[in-house]
């Protein structure tokens, strides 16, 4: 269910770019598809003690209540959101959903971090197209260890603007090249401290059950995510500097949502008044 929710959202986006009357109805469904995906895959994020993608997926809630009714009034800062999700899809779509573009993509990252592993003397056997082990523990590479999203989501930020072909070509070259390459060494990082058991801490926090599964959890879950969110903001920064616009989009944007969450408040504790009087 959840990759139909996907497969629509993506369809809805790419919908959305082609001018048309329905076309804020298109990025809306695109928005609802894409949450409801996230909320569904809660029972297999918090099997897996994942934290971030449930906090994503509730904090989408209020994110809708907000930006459904913008998209309808043509909220300019909305539909450039609306517009840099759906760029982003069009770049992630074609890895996601050709099969033979994906696993090249992950054949590549596989091969680049067992080069890597290798160079720090760290061995590794490679017991399928996509998986590396480590004495009794496995690493399965999928799309998602690729960087693929995070460089979709930011290329789709930086072209959903208006710019020019200098623009585009140094949001490019800060966007791709980096997250890629960080992504390596992040898998890199992952596969050394899983199947090394690095971090066996707090495993009534961190222990789904499995064997070591908390040095995976530590190193993947937490460090890994903490610190992929980091840089995302840092590029973030410099892309301001390549894109003044983009920067105030980001502004306008911010103050748009937490006017809405400020007036959310504010009515509810109207609401509550009234109920206490």
């Amino acid at each position: 269910m959840e990759a139909y929710l996907v497969l629509l959202s993506s369809l809805a986006f790419i919908a959305f770019l082609i001018p048309h009357r329905a076309r804020y109805y298109c990025a809306a469904i695109g928005w609802v598809s894409i949450i409801a995906a996230l909320l569904l895959d809660l029972p297999v994020y918090f099997g897996e003690n994942n934290f971030l993608y449930p906090i994503l997926a509730v904090l989408g809630i209020p994110f809708l209540a907000i930006t459904i009714p913008e998209l309808i009034r043509k909220n300019p800062f909305v539909i450039y959101l609306s517009r840099a999700a759906a760029v982003a899809f069009l770049i992630y779509a074609p890895f996601a959903y050709i099969p033979a573009l994906g696993d090249w993509l992950i054949s590549g990252v596989v091969g680049q971090v067992i080069w890597m592993l290798s160079v720090l003397h760290y061995p590794v056997t490679q017991v399928d197209w996509n998986m590396v082990s480590h004495g009794i523990f496995r690493v399965e590479v999928i799309l998602a260890c690729t960087g693929i999203q995070s460089i979709a989501i930011m290329l789709g930020v930086a072209f959903a603007m208006d710019t020019d072909l200098r623009q585009k070509i140094f949001a490019f070259l800060l966007i791709a090249p980096t997250i890629y390459i960080l992504n390596i060494f992040r898998n890199v990082f992952v596969v050394m401290a899983y199947t090394g058991q690095w971090f066996q801490f707090l495993p009534e926090i961190a222990s789904n059950g499995e064997i070591g599964y908390e040095s995976f959890f530590w190193a993947h879950n937490v460090i890994c995510e903490l610190g992929a969110l980091v840089v995302l903001i840092v590029i973030a920064y410099a892309l301001f500097s390549i894109i003044p616009k983009l920067g105030e989009f980001a502004d306008n944007l911010i103050s748009l949502y937490l006017e809405k969450i400020r007036n959310g408040f504010d009515k509810g504790k109207e609401f509550f008044g009234l109920l206490k009087d």
